[in-house]
C-alpha cells in the first residue's frame, strides 16, 4: 500500500506547496503528454530526473520514495510484458532494442507516477477543490473528486491494518501459487468493502444533516491568485512542451544502442 502514500497530502512549508494548484495540475498534465510523445529511453530518463529537484524542494523525499517503491511491482510487470512481447516479435532473440524499449515503457510509467505523486503530496484537497470551483467546474464534481482524493489514502491505511490483523490470525498472503494468493486476499477485501460502505453511509448522513446542496450559490473564505513563481513554472512547463514537440517532429532521438556503438568505434 506504499504507493498510495504518494496520494496523501503532506502539510509542509515549501516553495512547491505554495504554488497554485491549477499550475501544478497543468504541470502534471503536460509531463503526462510529453511522456506519451516519446517511446525512447533517453528522453524518458531525462523527464524522470528533471522532476527530482521538485521533490527535494518540496521536502517530501520519504513519501515520494514510498510511492516509487509501491510502483516497483507494476513497473516490473510492465518491463516483463514489454520485453516478452519484443522477444517474441524478434524471433525469440534477446536484442538490445527490445531491452531498451522495455526500459522506456517502464520509465514512462514511473514518470507518470512521479509527476502525479508530486502533485498530490504538495496540494491540499481543499485548495484543489477551490481551484476546480474557480475554473467553473460544478461543485458536485469538485466535491466528488476531492472526497475520492481524501479517501484513497484512508482506505489504503485501513487495508494495511486489516492485512496486519489477518496475518496476526495466521493468514499467509504470500504462500501458494498465483490463484491461491488471489484467494488469500478475499478475507482482506470483504471487511474493506464493508468498511467503505459504512464510511459512505456516514458521509451521506453528515452531508444530509448539513443540508448539502440546498444553496446553489456558494461562497469561499479564500480565493486563489497566481503569483510570480506560478508564472515562472507555467512558462517553464509550456517551454518544455514546445521543446518536446519540436524534438519529436524535427530532431532524431538517439537510442542507447546507437550511443554505445558510437563510443565502441
Amino acid at each position: 500500500m506504499s504507493m498510495f502514500d504518494g496520494l496523501k497530502y503532506r502539510r509542509v512549508f515549501s516553495p512547491i506547496h505554495n504554488l497554485d494548484p491549477r499550475v501544478k495540475f497543468t504541470y502534471a498534465c503536460i509531463i503526462f503528454i510529453v511522456a506519451i510523445l516519446f517511446w525512447e529511453f533517453i528522453p524518458l530518463l531525462v523527464l524522470f530526473v528533471i522532476q527530482v529537484p521538485f521533490v527535494i524542494l518540496a521536502r517530501v523525499r520519504r513519501e515520494w520514495l514510498r510511492s516509487m517503491k509501491g510502483a516497483a511491482f507494476l513497473a516490473s510487470v510492465i518491463f516483463t510484458v514489454n520485453f516478452a512481447v519484443s522477444f517474441i516479435n524478434s524471433g525469440y532473440m534477446i536484442t538490445f532494442v527490445a531491452l531498451e524499449y522495455a526500459l522506456a515503457m517502464t520509465f514512462r510509467f514511473l514518470v507518470l507516477v512521479e509527476s502525479f505523486s508530486i502533485f498530490f503530496l504538495t496540494t491540499s484537497p481543499d485548495h484543489l477543490g477551490l481551484a476546480l470551483e474557480q475554473t467553473r467546474v460544478p461543485y458536485e464534481f469538485c466535491f466528488a473528486f476531492t472526497t475520492a482524493v481524501r479517501f484513497v489514502p484512508v482506505l489504503a491505511e485501513e487495508a494495511q491494518t486489516i492485512m496486519d490483523a489477518q496475518k496476526a490470525r495466521g493468514l499467509e498472503l504470500e504462500k501458494g501459487n498465483f490463484l491461491r494468493r488471489i484467494r488469500n486476499y478475499i478475507p482482506i477485501l470483504i471487511p474493506l468493502i464493508v468498511s467503505a460502505i459504512r464510511r459512505s453511509l456516514e458521509l451521506a448522513e453528515a452531508m444530509e444533516s448539513r443540508a448539502w446542496g440546498v444553496s446553489k450559490k456558494r461562497t469561499n473564505l479564500y480565493e486563489l491568485k497566481l503569483h510570480g513563481s506560478d508564472y515562472v513554472l507555467l512558462t517553464v512547463t509550456v517551454v518544455l512542451l514546445v521543446a518536446a514537440i519540436y524534438v519529436r517532429l524535427y530532431l532524431p532521438v538517439p537510442r542507447l544502442a546507437e550511443i554505445f556503438d558510437y563510443f565502441a568505434h
